[in-house]
C-alpha cells in the first residue's frame, strides 16, 4: 500500500508543477493544450510568450497595437494575412531571418512584437521557433508568438478574425 501512495504523491507533485508553468489568460483558461506544455523542449517558445488568436484580435482593437510580422510562406501571406502585418519571409530561411533582422534593427528592444505563421499544425511549424529565437537573440523582450494550433485558415480566417489579401 505505501508504494501506491508514494506513486500517487509523485504524480500529484509533477502534475502541480506542470500546471504551475502554464500561462493563464484573463478568463482563467490556458491558451495551449496541457499535452503541448508538458512536451516543450529547452529551445521551444515558452508558453508564457504565446498569444491566442482571440487575445491578439482583441489587442488589435486597442490603440497600442503590436508590430505584426508574418514569418511563414509567401503563398500563405498572399492568400490571407492579418491586416497591418508585414511579410518577413519564412522564419526557417536565412533570407527570412535577414529580413527580420533588418526590419527590427532600429526598434527599441521593448517594442511589442507578435510573430505568426500558420502554415501547418503548431508542433510541425518550421518557421516560428527560428524567428522567435532570432528576435530573442537580438535582445527583444516583448515578443509574442501567435499560437495557431492547426493552421491559419482554421484558427484565424474561419473564426472570422480580420483578414487582408494580396501582396
Amino acid at each position: 500500500m505505501p508504494k501506491y501512495i508514494f506513486s500517487i504523491a509523485i504524480f500529484i507533485l509533477l502534475s502541480t508543477f506542470a500546471f504551475a508553468q502554464a500561462p493563464v489568460l484573463f478568463d482563467g483558461t490556458s491558451p495551449i493544450p496541457f499535452s503541448f506544455q508538458a512536451a516543450q523542449s529547452d529551445d521551444a517558445i515558452p508558453a508564457a510568450q504565446l498569444i491566442t488568436p482571440e487575445a491578439l484580435s482583441k489587442s488589435l482593437q486597442s490603440s497600442h497595437k503590436p508590430l505584426l510580422l508574418a514569418v511563414g510562406p509567401h503563398s500563405l501571406y498572399a492568400q490571407a494575412h492579418i491586416p497591418g502585418s508585414e511579410y518577413m519571409g519564412a522564419g526557417s530561411s536565412e533570407a527570412g531571418q535577414q529580413k527580420l533582422r533588418e526590419r527590427v534593427k532600429a526598434l527599441p528592444h521593448n517594442t511589442a512584437i507578435v510573430i505568426y505563421c500558420g502554415c501547418c499544425p503548431w508542433g510541425h511549424c518550421p518557421n516560428m521557433r527560428p524567428a522567435f529565437q532570432e528576435l530573442k537573440a537580438l535582445g527583444f523582450t516583448n515578443v509574442k508568438a501567435l499560437y495557431i494550433a492547426d493552421n491559419f485558415g482554421t484558427d484565424w480566417v474561419d473564426k472570422g478574425y480580420p483578414v487582408a489579401k494580396g501582396e
